[in-house]
């Protein structure tokens, strides 16, 4: 019996349905595992000063609504802007970012779920963590219409 499909023709079909199998798979394009561009502190609930300052620049070429959803805005690059090593105690965590831009904030906790916020105070974002977890928070300053700004990204267990 012969069968209509040459074997070319099926190992052919084989490759067409497999790429785009894969090609509708969503990816994750922020990479937590990548260095960060701006720098890793260590914190230990209580520390200071309070807050913990770091200079970042926001932006980058991923659309987050597109690469993590959820309602996470702007656009953010592929590595973390920063990372916080946390040791928690009993006090809760912010995370908030100033700029003259209009920026947004995407987080990886320690549990792996992301957080992301815009528009906290006016124009910049931030995130409170009410009980936060000890371990990595990798942090994301965006922009919410791509440009690239200065900003601050503040650390503190004095929320405001």
């Amino acid at each position: 019996m012969r069968l209509p499909i040459s074997a070319l023709g099926l190992v052919a079909a084989c490759v067409l349905a497999v790429a785009s199998f894969v090609a509708s798979v969503p990816a994750t394009a922020q990479n937590w595992s990548l260095q960060p561009t701006y720098g890793t502190v260590s914190l230990t609930s209580g520390f200071l000063p309070d807050p913990y300052v770091a200079q970042v620049v926001s932006s980058g070429p991923i659309d987050a609504s597109q690469s993590i959803g959820g309602g996470c805005r702007g656009m953010v690059a592929n590595a973390p802007d920063y990372r916080l090593n946390y040791t928690a105690g009993s006090y809760p965590l912010q995370f908030r970012v100033e700029s003259n831009s209009d920026t947004t904030l995407v987080i990886n906790a320690p549990n792996a779920q992301w957080y992301c916020n815009d528009d906290y105070q006016g124009l910049n974002p931030g995130f409170t963590f009410d009980n936060p977890m000890s371990g990595q928070y990798d942090i994301w300053v965006g922009s919410y219409r791509g440009d690239y700004a200065p900003a601050n990204l503040i650390i503190t267990e004095i929320p405001r």
